[in-house]
């Protein structure tokens, strides 16, 4: 009998070794609860101080109140521009950042270049695209070769040449499937005649280009001269399957 009630308590002790209190379960999962919404909350901070921090620089930035750059643009294109920093592929010192907003009427001036460091414009100008992305706003954007449509996302300038177009500055696409056939494409950025004031209005818009963000013939010497050489070019339209995708656009 003494036998008997042994083997009872054993089997008592070891169905109750797996026994969890209520209290120490809940305790557990509020524990659970609480790293995740710390996890959470730290993102959220993290994210809120990036987009204070850009807006801040936004601000403190002198542009043109009739040709103001859209800040959601400003800070999609600064974004990109810190990740190709961190990725080596801009230098350190690397200040420049130049954006053309593809989303404004061509007959506008969608094409500033901007000293972070200075915090100021130094140019504001009109900008071309490609003749088969549209008439006077883009609405079509290709990577293939023969497309004569301009390519939209992150390019890093490279050397400059006198080509067809004169004084020219060769660009490499930063975006795979987007603009990375830009050099194969000779994607540059030069100068034209029809990107005038002029030619607008005589025909209602200034004239395209076979892809390349040409500029004003007269400014085209000191825009490639002060962004030549590994500094930061962002083409933008708001293309919801580009905004997802480039990989330089993630947080």
């Amino acid at each position: 009998m003494k036998g008997f009630y042994s083997v009872l308590g054993l089997v008592y002790m070891v169905t109750t070794s797996f026994y969890i209190s209520p209290r120490i379960a809940a305790k557990s999962e509020n524990v659970k609860t609480t790293k995740t919404e710390k996890v959470a909350e730290t993102k959220s901070e993290k994210s809120t101080t990036v987009a204070s921090s850009s807006e801040a620089l936004y601000q403190s930035i002198a542009f043109d109140p009739e040709h103001e750059l859209n800040y959601e643009v400003f800070s999609k294109a600064l974004t990109g521009y810190e990740n190709l920093k961190k990725a080596g592929l801009l230098t350190q010192d690397s200040h420049l950042l130049t954006i053309c907003d593809f989303s404004m009427s061509s007959n506008t001036k969608r094409l500033w270049i901007i000293d972070l460091e200075g915090k100021k414009v130094l140019f504001n100008s009109l900008v071309a695209h490609g003749k088969n992305t549209g008439e006077e706003f883009a609405t079509n954007f290709s990577n293939r070769e023969s497309s004569l449509q301009s390519s939209l996302g992150f390019y890093i300038t490279d050397a400059t040449y006198q080509g067809d177009n004169g004084y020219s500055l060769k660009l490499l696409g930063m975006d795979k499937g987007f603009n990375d056939a830009a050099y194969r494409r000779a994607i540059v950025l030069h100068g034209a005649d029809y990107v005038s004031d002029a030619f607008a209005a005589m025909h209602k818009r200034i004239g395209r280009s076979w892809g390349c963000p040409a500029v004003p013939r007269e400014l085209t010497q000191s825009i490639i001269n002060t962004i030549k050489g590994k500094n930061c070019l962002f083409i933008y339209y708001p293309d919801q399957n580009y905004l997802s995708s480039s990989e330089w656009l993630k947080a």
